[in-house]
């Protein structure tokens, strides 16, 4: 470990304290030393550290009313907004746990989530909750309704009444249909009164569970306790030294119900920061957040970094205040950090993680120590080991074996799942990531996804490696890379596949494919075949599903080393049906294919997976909606659909927005 330590920057130290309080401590200390600073804005509403802890005793009362106490669960479905972290911290002052859970999720996903969990109650943005309603009766927790429009500026909620077709558009975005009997989490936090009671929680209890698919697509509940997250509040903050507490702005737009949005929104409470809260990402509404505060600290992805700096060019926006940008989830293009460092005279900061860590693992230092295409450092108090098949550790080479991990973030399993926790850890207790990886001088590199890994006449190919060499030729878009089982009598293990998304007008084939990466790649790693698709199936914070790929070829055939939908699957019939079905679609709802495609990426989906599998039933619109209808909630795609702009009836600066403009107008 000494290696990696010795590229740490100046001041980082390399162990934490271990942390000795719950969660909800962190909100009522800062309400305490910042009592008047400002700790949110919404959309151009702010909101004091002394009101938000004020709120939060309130609603602590109603739910204890409600029954909720030590050792319940209360599942929360609603963007970023102000009632979202009263909530969470009452929740946690009560000793019970939060699950968070996406509010665009389909409502029978919702349903399967807070049935598992066993959740007493249920504090829900009303949107969600009309389509909870369209799916069925409600049955299960005691449901709560969250109004977005209620914690707007006055005059933006004063300018929604009026009987104005853009005032009613506003709405529509914001407010949805609450089923009779739901009781408004507004009105009675509003009614209770502030009772400042000790807390309920112990450190070691279970604080958040966070739902994750993981790779293999299984939904699992990961259980992070008050001193795993408050541990990597902590390393983040060592991290940065250099960080004022009480002079600090961070823009959540990452969600709360991902890792890595929950753990940033806490470390700005820890700070008392101000936490700009945006309820969706759009580019334009960020930069006005940004006018009008002048953020400091940005968590995001790759993508998101890459359409704030096209927006700023695009209108000349300054973004030299954010000092620090930390990145995750996905891999960060070098070219993209430099242009991003040179727009804002910041450090971005690559970091590694995943849920069960809390979910940060490892870090780009932030100092001229930094080496691009790693994934960095690990944090403070942390030991990472590369280990091969069997667990036995290996020496630090290029040699790549599975990322172990042991710290005080890591979780303590999945809820009741007990055989799913026991694969998760070693024999001795390390986190297994399920990712290959390799040291380079402390430095730790990723190889690829273990469980991705593509095994070709007894080597190793690894999947990301491939896709960085086809990236950048000429007429391909996107690309993902994955392994298809060998159907040749030698079967050798897996064939490595390219499925390829192309430039409007643009024709490529296996063998340009393979010219293209002949001098980039060895020969066993070199695509033995292609798809071309309409699109890649993506997670919601955009991240390539390459096992939503390899299902998708699955219902595919090969062909003179291409793969293609089965021609019962492509008959004239059935695409033109498919065809008339996204048109109506689109004419019915208002939404742009690109916004459809966006939607069904939100649910590891695409048009063209859509497409493979309409065969299975008569090849007609009517039925093709029927099959829509069973496998996707049309009232969840009307939720989603709400909470966006349509990006071709507004102004490129009023796209994609939810609440009011800079100005605190309705968009």
């Amino acid at each position: 470990m000494e290696s990696e330590r010795l590229h740490y920057a100046p001041g980082v130290p390399a162990e934490i304290e271990p942390p000795s309080y719950t969660l909800d401590a962190i909100l009522e200390r800062s309400a305490t030393v910042f009592p008047n600073s400002v700790a949110v804005d919404f959309l151009g509403r702010t909101i004091s550290y002394a009101e938000l802890a004020h709120q939060t005793r309130k609603a602590a009362q109603a739910l204890s009313r409600l029954g909720v106490g030590r050792g319940d669960v209360v599942s929360l479905a609603m963007p970023n907004c102000p009632q979202h972290i009263v909530a969470f911290f009452a929740v946690l002052s009560l000793g019970a746990t939060v699950a968070e859970h996406n509010p665009l999720a389909p409502p029978k996903e919702l349903r399967e989530q807070m049935t598992r969990r066993g959740s007493r109650a249920a504090i829900v943005w009303e949107q969600t909750l009309e389509a909870l309603a369209a799916d069925g009766p409600l049955s299960g927790p005691v449901f709560l309704s969250v109004d977005l429009s209620r914690e707007l500026p006055h005059l933006s909620r004063l300018l929604l009444k009026l009987p104005l077709a853009s005032a009613r558009e506003q709405r529509s975005k914001l407010r949805g249909a609450v089923p009779a009997g739901v009781a408004s989490f507004d009105e009675l936090v509003r009614k209770a009164r502030a009772r400042r009671a000790p807390s309920a929680a112990a450190i070691d209890d279970v604080a958040v569970l966070i739902h994750t698919g993981g790779t293999t697509g299984t939904p699992k509940a990961v259980m992070l306790t008050h001193r795993n997250i408050a541990s990597n509040v902590e390393q983040t903050k060592a991290w940065i030294p250099i960080l004022t507490a009480g002079d600090e702005v961070l823009c959540c737009v990452l969600p709360f119900f991902h890792a890595f949005g929950m753990m940033a929104a806490i470390l700005g409470v820890k700070l008392g920061a101000t936490a700009v809260l945006l309820p969706k990402f759009d580019p334009h509404v960020l930069l006005a957040a940004n006018r009008r505060r002048g953020i400091t600290l940005l968590p995001g992805v790759a993508p998101m970094f890459a359409r704030i700096l096209d927006a700023a060019a695009e209108r000349g926006e300054d973004l030299s205040g954010i000092g620090f940008a930390f990145s995750g989830a996905m891999a960060l293009d070098g070219e993209l950090a430099a242009r991003w460092e040179n727009a804002t005279g910041g450090f971005i900061i690559e970091g590694y993680g995943m849920t069960e860590a809390s979910p940060i693992i490892a870090g780009s230092p932030v100092s001229s120590a930094r080496r691009p295409s790693t994934l960095g450092l690990p944090f403070p108090s942390t030991e990472v080991r590369i280990a091969a098949p069997n667990d036995a550790p290996s020496p630090a080479n290029p040699h790549a074996g599975e990322i172990l991990v042991r710290g005080p973030q890591i979780f303590i399993g999945y809820h009741n799942d007990p055989e799913e926790t026991a694969q998760a850890f070693t024999e001795d207790g390390w986190l297994r990531t399920g990712d290959l990886g390799y040291w380079d001088d402390g430095f730790l590199v990723m190889a690829d996804r273990a469980k991705e890994l593509i095994i070709n006449g007894g080597f190793n190919v690894y999947p990301s490696q491939v896709e960085e060499a086809i990236k950048g030729m000429p007429g391909v878009r996107d690309v993902a890379v994955v392994g298809m089982p060998e159907e040749s009598r030698d079967s050798r293990g897996e064939s490595v596949v390219a499925a390829l998304v192309l430039e409007p007008g643009a024709a490529v084939d296996l063998d340009a494919v393979r010219r293209w990466t002949q001098d980039k790649l060895s020969h066993y790693a070199m695509p033995r075949s292609i798809a071309v698709v309409a699109d890649l199936p993506r997670s919601q914070l955009g991240k390539v599903l390459r096992r939503s790929v390899r299902e998708q070829l699955q219902g595919f055939e090969l062909k003179a080393g291409q793969w293609r939908a089965k021609a019962s699957e492509l008959t004239e019939a059935t695409g033109e049906a498919f065809e008339a079905f996204v048109s109506r679609f689109q004419e019915q709802y208002s939404v742009t294919r690109e916004q459809l495609s966006d939607w069904l990426a939100s649910k590891g989906e695409s048009l063209e997976g859509l497409r493979s599998r309409f065969a299975e039933r008569a090849p007609s619109p009517e039925s093709i909606r029927a099959w829509f209808a069973e496998n996707f909630s049309i009232e969840g795609l009307k939720a989603w659909l709400s909470s966006r702009s349509q990006q071709n009836s507004n102004p490129p600066d009023k796209a994609n927005r939810i609440g009011p403009d800079a100005s605190g107008q309705p968009a």
